[in-house]
């Protein structure tokens, strides 16, 4: 959990660096740090701790991407969540994405990250390589990822549809095969039944 979030908090940092320069942009979402503490006397003897976050807790994105909330989509927030997300699965060439971004305002926490199968640069995720695919999918740009210069997903992804959907209309289909029996095979024949 502490590897995942202060490796989600670094890419943070370097995002933060690159857009905050930018006119208009303004405050850029922060991963708050979270620490390990070992407590050898507790019968549980290790223990998370972070910064205690007031306010009204918002998720902008879900692990699964099945939910929509419209405070992801609507929210200056929950824009630059995305924005953060887009700009993540850019700089690592669609191998990593930060996801499940939660919080209080632009303070985040309890975030997951998904890597492609084989990792990246060493690193596993602790979610499920899915979780890129529907970001590729579902992700919608808005001025904040125009602001920062990336390329949109929606084309890349449409023109891979339409690749396969065109490789699949030069197949033939079952319905436009003619099926053809020898002649032997329509004759009638005799059936013997044989009991077991």
């Amino acid at each position: 959990e502490c590897y995942v979030q202060n490796t989600a908090r670094e890419y943070a940092k370097i995002y933060a660096a690159e857009a905050e320069p930018l006119e208009g942009f303004g405050e850029v979402p922060e991963i708050i740090p979270i620490f390990l503490v070992h407590r050898p006397a507790n019968n549980i003897p290790y223990a998370t701790v972070e910064e205690e976050l007031v306010g009204e807790f918002v998720k902008y994105s879900v692990r699964d991407g099945k939910e929509v909330n419209f405070l992801r989509r609507d929210s200056e927030a929950g824009q630059k969540c995305c924005t953060f997300q887009h700009w993540v699965y850019e700089k690592t060439n669609g191998n990593l994405l930060v996801t499940d971004l939660q919080g209080v305002g632009m303070k985040l926490t309890d975030v997951g990250i998904a890597t492609l199968a084989k990792g990246y640069k060493g690193f596993k995720g602790n979610c499920s390589i899915s979780f890129i695919e529907q970001f590729r999918a579902l992700h919608q740009c808005n001025k904040y990822c125009e602001m920062l210069g990336l390329k949109s997903l929606r084309t890349t992804h449409q023109k891979q549809r339409k690749a396969t959907s065109m490789k699949s209309k030069n197949l033939p289909n079952s319905s436009t095969i003619k099926k053809t029996v020898p002649k032997k095979a329509r004759e009638p024949r005799d059936f013997i039944s044989s009991e077991h």
